[in-house]
């Protein structure tokens, strides 16, 4: 089963602030619900892991992340991530193109555009829930994106104090299981809203 997204999210903060987050792998992977980089292999492979709670139970993916291009003239990534559950009845590849396109001094987009496909017991949500979950899950990430980049802008605008360190990210958050309860129920509260709003 594939699913295909195009999103573009506001960031509050210029696109070089915006760029250098995207450049930075780890960085990115932490922005992702439940999803840490393990290892990095060089520059462009990487190994990480996705962990998923579904009620009492737990999943975890493992899997290779490959940056397959990085356009600094064009504020591009792309990046492609294969993984494989721990009881391996699930399998799931992503394909990820994100820009950065200038708004003004203080402010960008991030345009995304994903290709996901999943097999096994994943693939059980079916077609109708694969395309809302995953877009929840790109709204997170652009949520936590977001707040990353807001703090680095304001520690670049801080003004620079003679003999102080240079200003360094903010520290990665740990990664928590992604709650794939919540995530249906989001999903089920708004195709209800849709519902009912269309017979109003």
């Amino acid at each position: 089963m594939k699913v295909q997204l195009e999103k573009t999210f506001p960031m509050p903060a210029s696109a070089d602030v915006a760029w250098a987050l995207l450049q930075d792998i780890e960085g990115v992977a932490a922005c992702m619900p439940g999803a840490k980089v393990t290892e990095r292999i060089d520059d462009t492979h990487y190994k990480g892991t996705v962990a998923l709670k579904l009620g009492p139970a737990n999943m975890s993916f493992r899997g290779d992340i490959e940056v397959k291009r990085l356009d600094a003239a064009a504020r591009t990534l792309q990046l492609l991530a294969k993984g494989t559950d721990s009881a391996g009845g699930s399998g799931a590849t992503m394909d990820l193109t994100a820009r950065v396109d200038a708004v003004d001094a203080a402010s960008c987009n991030l345009i995304g555009t994903s290709d996901v496909s999943v097999s096994g017991k994943a693939a059980t949500f079916g077609q109708r829930f694969m395309g809302p979950v995953t877009d929840q899950i790109l709204g997170q990430f652009a949520a936590n994106f977001a707040a990353r980049v807001q703090a680095m802008q304001a520690t670049a605008a801080a003004p620079a104090v003679a003999g102080s360190a240079p200003a360094t990210p903010p520290p990665v958050a740990e990664a928590k299981p992604l709650n794939g309860l919540a995530l249906l129920w989001a999903v089920l509260k708004g195709w209800l809203g849709s519902l009912f709003g269309r017979r109003a």
